[in-house]
């Protein structure tokens, strides 16, 4: 499923961080949004990006390049806590941002945080890998910090996981 980016923008004034520009990086980079499914609930949603740059491993080759980190947040629009919310629309979002570079990229790691593959109630977090030209490029293992699942597993294709490496 590609992302309904008429509908994203249709959603929001605020514009996506476009990561093929130079200035696509610019840190952070927040849009808010009303749920469409979910009453009184509001979706922050939140990209960074960080270089990485790491070493070969044993069957792993070295990689360099920039790691896109998208965090939505549903949240009651009153009150500001966590709202339970169906991944749906969160996916929707991105795969929005990440459609600025590669419309079927993208990894959906769950409800945690990131960097520590903790637990986060009320959040989704997804990753996209990009190289030094800025095209997305598979997850390199050395930095795999909790379980990717490609996007596409999430729409109802086969599950892959891609394992941590000790």
């Amino acid at each position: 499923m590609s992302a309904d980016l008429g509908r994203i923008h249709a959603d929001t004034h605020e514009s996506l961080p476009d990561l093929v520009a130079e200035d696509g990086t610019a840190n952070p980079h927040s849009v808010t949004a009303t749920a469409r499914t979910g009453t009184n609930v509001e979706l922050r949603i939140d990209t960074s990006t960080a270089p990485f740059d790491v070493a070969a491993k044993a069957w792993f080759p070295a990689s360099a390049g920039t790691v896109v980190t998208v965090v939505v947040r549903t949240v009651d629009a009153s009150t500001g806590q966590p709202r339970h919310l169906p991944p749906a629309e969160p996916n929707e979002w991105a795969r929005a941002i990440f459609s600025t570079v590669d419309s079927t990229g993208g990894y959906f790691l769950g409800a945690v945080d990131p960097d520590t593959g903790t637990h986060r109630s009320g959040q989704f977090a997804y990753r996209l890998y990009l190289d030094t030209a800025r095209r997305a490029i598979p997850v390199p293992s050395q930095v795999v910090t909790c379980p990717h699942y490609p996007l596409s597993s999430v729409d109802g294709q086969p599950e892959t996981t891609v394992p941590m490496v000790d």
